[in-house]
């Protein structure tokens, strides 16, 4: 049997899951500075409800990515593909909680999609959402969050802004009538060019001259003033309107990320606003750190009776995040431990410090296996712990221990005192 994982997933080694657990925490610590409440929904959905029209959408390479099973009652069911569709039937389901919700949920979805750098089929997002608001101040605060999180992370990024709307006007003016299956197309802009999205609209039987009034209007580095000149739809010119007001919302909260980008299109159905995306500025990693948008009709689809429920929310992928910060810097912390101890046929002393440190809250390791003083420094040195003590007999006699720098190599005699000073000094 030859042993292998299932294609599109991938185990998490220390020194990766090290930084995942960092992100996580940072993004975290970032939600619940703007406010957010954490929320856990199932990984298993009703196929029904992952299917619903106002959710991915039929033609969504979503919900054709979706992975399917069968419980023994015989019901279809599938694997989340997000964190949205989930968060909508939850509200759904409990028709009283106050509004509005400002919720974050962090877990894996899945896609049975095609495998890249920065793309796999099992991954975490971190989803921070807000429900029951029609403001654009909603939307601003989503994209600050972002801006904050990516600040906090030293990632370099630009975070694309559009509007649904805006997209749906120009499409109305191009004469197209069928505008979900041209944005799905039009999404792909940034990967396949104008040549591709061309190509694919034709075989979806849209016309040429159809193809040529979009692009007179999608141009890259054309601004919101320029493109406001042009639009005669209605629905496309409060697109325009809603992203000045977030524009002018971000000014004011001071985010500099943000631009505007006419050609993003966002390829979930369920989008009805502002939509946006954020990547690296510089890097391998093409694919979107981050993406999400407004969208107000699925939740009161799912509860039916015409109801409507606004709702703006955005979404970090895990992947591409942790592969650009492998990118920018040199894994070599494999353990949490600060510091690794070294006894030297001192073994109850030992432990008794170690457990000194622990209690102090540092992050202490110990030798399990009785190894000699060069093999546990390579150890140590192996697994990126900044310090070591050993404690022999005659550090036991002065009541102190010998603390090495792994960087450095530096020792010094201190006191156990002085060194959880040190160490907690040190951070």
């Amino acid at each position: 049997m030859k042993l292998q994982t299932a294609r599109g997933v991938q185990d998490t080694p220390p020194e990766e899951k090290i930084i995942k657990n960092k992100v996580v925490d940072t993004l975290r610590e970032v939600f619940q500075l703007y406010g957010f409440a954490p929320l856990e929904t199932p990984i298993i959905e009703r196929y029904e409800t992952l299917t619903a029209k106002f959710a991915a959408g039929e033609a969504s390479d979503a919900l054709k990515e979706t992975f399917t099973l069968t419980d023994q009652g015989k019901r279809d069911l599938g694997l989340r593909f997000d964190l949205t569709v989930p968060l909508a039937r939850f509200v759904a389901m409990n028709p009283t909680l106050k509004m509005p919700f400002k919720r974050f949920e962090m877990g894996s979805v899945f896609r049975d999609g095609p495998i890249k750098a920065g793309r796999v089929r099992q991954f975490w997002q971190c989803d921070v959402d807000t429900i029951g608001s029609k403001s654009m101040l909603a939307d601003a605060e989503i994209i600050a969050i972002m801006s904050t999180g990516f600040n906090k992370l030293k990632l370099d990024t630009i975070i694309k802004v559009n509007n649904r709307k805006l997209l749906n006007g120009i499409l109305e003016q191009a004469g197209i009538e069928n505008k979900e299956e041209a944005i799905i197309s039009i999404d792909k802009l940034a990967k396949i060019r104008v040549t591709g999205v061309t190509e694919e609209l034709l075989e979806k039987g849209f016309k040429k001259k159809q193809i040529n009034a979009i692009f007179e209007l999608i141009q890259e580095n054309i601004s919101l003033a320029g493109i406001k000149k042009k639009i005669t739809s209605e629905e496309g010119k409060e697109g325009v309107k809603e992203l000045e007001e977030v524009f002018s919302y971000l000014r004011s909260m001071g985010i500099k990320s943000a631009k505007f980008d006419v050609s993003l299109a966002r390829g979930l159905a369920y989008y009805t606003g502002t939509i946006f995306e954020a990547f690296m500025k510089k890097g391998k990693i093409t694919s979107s750190l981050a993406a999400g948008g407004r969208w107000d009709n699925m939740i009161g689809n799912f509860m039916g009776g015409n109801r409507v429920v606004p709702a703006v929310g955005g979404s970090f992928g895990l992947v591409p995040i942790i592969e650009s910060i492998k990118e920018k810097e040199n894994l070599v912390k494999r353990t949490l431990a600060k510091v690794f101890v070294i006894p030297i046929k001192t073994e109850k002393e030992s432990l008794q410090i170690v457990q000194q440190l622990r209690n102090e809250g540092i992050a202490a390791d110990y030798d399990l296996n009785g190894r000699g003083m060069s093999k546990n420094l390579q150890y140590a040195n192996t697994l990126g712990i900044p310090y070591a003590i050993i404690i022999g007999s005659d550090e036991v006699k002065k009541n102190k221990v010998l603390l090495r720098d792994m960087v450095t190599g530096d020792q010094k005699l201190l006191a156990l005192k002085s060194v959880v000073k040190k160490l907690k000094q040190d951070g």
